[in-house]
């Protein structure tokens, strides 16, 4: 499949080059602008985010000190079954 398109006309006259040159130019340096008004503002959102979590942290609910010595560590339990290798095993 071929696909062909008729290449764009550009005006021969000099004073429209020039301004059509000026506004892609304008355009590239809005969108540039824009772009990094952006990143600085996810920047900034994101420092003050790990700032607010890091400072929630050190800064959490003090625990009593019976605390600690009743905590059960996080265990998860299950039944087992050891399986051998070359024997049929039913479940």
């Amino acid at each position: 499949m071929y696909f062909s398109s008729h290449p764009l006309r550009r005006s021969r006259h000099p004073l429209v080059r020039a301004l059509s040159l000026l506004i892609g130019v304008a355009l590239v340096g809005v969108l540039l602008v824009f772009g990094l008004m952006v990143a600085g503002v996810l920047l900034v959102g994101g420092g003050l985010l790990l700032a607010w979590r890091q400072w929630k942290l050190r800064h959490g609910p003090a625990r009593p000190s019976t605390a600690r010595a009743t905590h059960q560590p996080d265990v998860l339990e299950g039944e087992f079954v050891v399986i051998r290798q070359g024997r049929p095993v039913a479940h």
